[in-house]
């Protein structure tokens, strides 16, 4: 079947390091004006020296197999001397043993070479990432490319995602957590499980180590962080004020003005797209890609936010966006635009931020003596259950319909100086000059 073959055309004495450092191409007999020709030089065991024109020294393994005469490339001299060049041949020969062509043996690491460069972590994380991205809001896709590409390939994306284990994976969570960005800590870390999975789902990789890995172990328990927000009706009051004399774009005036009023998430508002508002039915719904529970969710518009809407429709109604970029770009309003202006009317970002517009409802709005699962399904904390969920974005919906006029008028009632009374635990609208803005009393 295989073997290598017998010595011929010279030596019948191994070669010796001197023999090979002196050998010499063959001059031609026949022809003493011609070149010379290639030499051929054997040891034993089928390894013999290739000694070019020019001089050059090949080391090849002549062997059989399966009745054919072949030869294996084993380098040249002297990078590779005469006894590295023995140690190949014996490992080629030991494969030969085993039944194996060397040869073939060598193409096959060689493709398992090519096949593991091309099934480098950042190779198979681009790939999900351009699968995954369709799905996500334009912001988010650039926060996690960014992450990938600042945080996470530099760093492991070289390197076959076969080959990494949780060991890897840790020194990218804790270089992270050295520069004390606990949170991109926590999302890298789902993010390479869900490389990971996929690379599983596409028999790239075995298993997912990011399994392996208790965050709990590695990173400090998180703070409890709250948005900045003004709860207390008389500031409310000043707060939407303020907002009224704000001297900016008038598209971020109206964007501060209808968040107050809808208290929806600040990338949900800004990324409003006009087909998505039904003024006939006074309602708003968001597409479920939009929202952070993945779940449709509608917002009743009270006749103020109707009015605003209005307000702003000749001059974005043409474009895509309810809030356009400033830059005329096609995209939506930065998400830096609101902050911006909040602080430009003087609000610090401990004292008040666009999400802390969720904050003063949901407190005022418990305070009023709302249902308190009905102001929760309006600020969509969704539920999550896949089969309750496919429904829950209509329900209380006409409870909610009345509460959000409520808080359209209640907020009318601040602005202008008005207070809210608890009597008996019903909510009761006050009337009062802006000059006497007392604070909400007991009950």
């Amino acid at each position: 079947m295989w073997g290598y073959l017998p010595l011929q055309w010279g030596n019948t004495l191994p070669l010796t390091d001197t023999a090979v450092r002196n050998a010499k191409p063959r001059a031609d007999p026949t022809n003493l004006s011609a070149s010379t020709k290639p030499r051929k030089i054997f040891d034993e065991r089928g390894l013999f020296l290739l000694v070019t024109p020019n001089g050059g020294k090949w080391w090849r393994f002549r062997y059989s197999f399966d009745g054919k005469e072949k030869l294996l490339a084993l380098g040249t001299y002297p990078d590779v001397p005469l006894s590295a060049a023995r140690q190949k041949r014996d490992q080629a020969r030991t494969l030969l043993a085993d039944g194996i062509d060397p040869s073939e043996h060598r193409k096959a690491a060689k493709a398992k070479r090519v096949g593991l460069a091309a099934n480098t972590f950042e190779v198979i994380g681009r790939e999900w990432y351009a699968k995954t991205a369709v799905t996500l809001a334009d912001s988010t896709k650039a926060k996690l490319l960014k992450f990938l590409e600042a945080d996470v390939f530099p760093w492991i994306g070289a390197r076959p995602i076969s080959s990494l284990a949780a060991i890897d994976l840790i020194g990218v969570i804790e270089r992270i957590e050295r520069r004390g960005a606990m949170d991109i800590a926590r999302r890298v870390h789902n993010y390479m499980g869900r490389i990971f999975r996929y690379a599983v789902g596409r028999g790239l990789a075995d298993r997912d180590p990011s399994r392996d890995i208790e965050l709990k172990d590695i990173l400090p328990k998180p703070d409890m962080q709250h948005h900045a927000s003004v709860t207390d009706p008389k500031e409310v009051g000043a707060l939407l004020r303020a907002i009224e004399g704000f001297t900016g774009a008038i598209t971020t005036r109206c964007a501060l003005r209808l968040g107050a009023l809808v208290f929806v998430r600040p990338g949900e508002l800004r990324r409003a797209e006009w087909k998505e508002f039904n003024f006939d039915k006074s309602e708003w719904r968001i597409p479920a890609v939009k929202m952070k529970m993945k779940e449709q969710h509608i917002v009743p518009l009270s006749t103020q936010a109707i009015d605003i809407l209005r307000e702003i429709q000749p001059l974005t109604g043409s474009g895509r966006y309810v809030f356009p970029s400033e830059r005329g770009d096609g995209r939506p309003m930065s998400e830096n635009t609101v902050n911006a202006a909040l602080r430009r009317l003087g609000y610090a970002k401990d004292e008040m931020t666009g999400h802390g517009f969720r904050s003063t409802a949901s407190t005022l709005l418990n305070e009023m003596g709302w249902f308190c699962k009905m102001i929760e399904r309006q600020l969509a904390h969704g539920e999550r259950s896949k089969v309750v969920g496919a429904y829950n974005f209509a329900e209380y919906l006409s409870g909610r319909r009345r509460m959000m006029q409520a808080w359209a008028d209640y907020l009318d009632m601040l602005r202008g100086g008005g207070e809210l009374i608890q009597l008996c635990g019903i909510a009761t609208l006050i009337d009062r000059g802006p000059e006497d803005i007392p604070i909400c009393l007991p009950t």
